[in-house]
């Protein structure tokens, strides 16, 4: 393979996470659109005069261009592209519990085109809309579904009839909703309700908001096989969402 195989050019990004690599340099973990998560070693964007040093901060719209054919590439420029408010408060908590489960569900290498688009959308809820909760379902939900593990809320698992609103059901891993009998003790108890407001992102009524938090923490628990989201515990104590 020749060397302009391995490059990127002016890839549409965002710095999902940033740590310090040797004395002056950066590894920055990317959600690229066409590339998907990209690992990248940012040489010299440590020092005080460093052209990249103010550029490559969290939930900002950037271009990025890099080579390298190893799992750590080097970056080589970055253009902010702007049109991003910056997060605060607790939108700046909701944004770093949706890129620790970026980091934590997406294998590296692997494009989601439309999860990045709705990852943008959501930055842009998250920048102008209050009910933050909400916006995080609907991105949960929007997650799940782009990486294979799409929710089942419009039709019962078994039987395949529409879900009804006034029946009460077992959403269970892997399987999906059940009517909720004695002989069905696996899963969570859930309405139907519940479950055609999730299918319409609809989390306006109290119940199904709180309801969908909960079915949403058991199946991203399921998926993250026993790994720990610290801004979920964060958030938990300090926002109570």
């Amino acid at each position: 393979m020749t060397a302009h195989k391995h490059r990127q050019e002016e890839q549409p990004a965002f710095v999902l996470h940033s740590y310090p690599y040797r004395e002056t340099s950066l590894v920055l973990e990317v959600f690229s659109r066409q590339r998907g998560r990209v690992a990248l070693v940012a040489r010299g964007a440590r020092r005080p005069r460093s052209a990249m040093r103010g550029l490559l901060m969290g939930f900002q719209p950037l271009t990025l261009s890099w080579f390298g054919k190893h799992e750590l590439r080097t970056l080589h420029s970055a253009e902010w592209q702007g049109g991003q408010p910056q997060l605060q408060g607790r939108a700046l908590l909701c944004g770093f519990y949706l890129n620790e489960l970026l980091l934590n569900l997406m294998v590296r290498d692997d494009p989601h085109e439309q999860l990045f688009d709705y990852y943008q959308h959501t930055l842009q809820r998250l920048a102008h809309e209050q009910d933050h909760a909400a916006t995080l379902r609907c991105f949960e939900k929007h997650l799940l579904q782009e990486l294979g593990y799409a929710l089942l809320l419009e039709h019962e698992a078994d039987s395949g009839k529409p879900i009804d609103t006034k029946t009460q059901y077992r959403y269970v891993i892997e399987r999906g909703a059940v009517a909720d009998t004695s002989d069905t003790p696996d899963g969570l108890a859930v309405s139907g309700k519940t479950l055609r407001d999730m299918a319409a992102d609809d989390y306006s009524d109290a119940f199904s908001a709180q309801q969908s938090k909960q079915l949403m923490r058991m199946l991203l628990n399921h998926h993250l096989a026993g790994k720990i989201l610290h801004t979920r515990e964060l958030i938990r104590e300090l926002q109570r969402l």
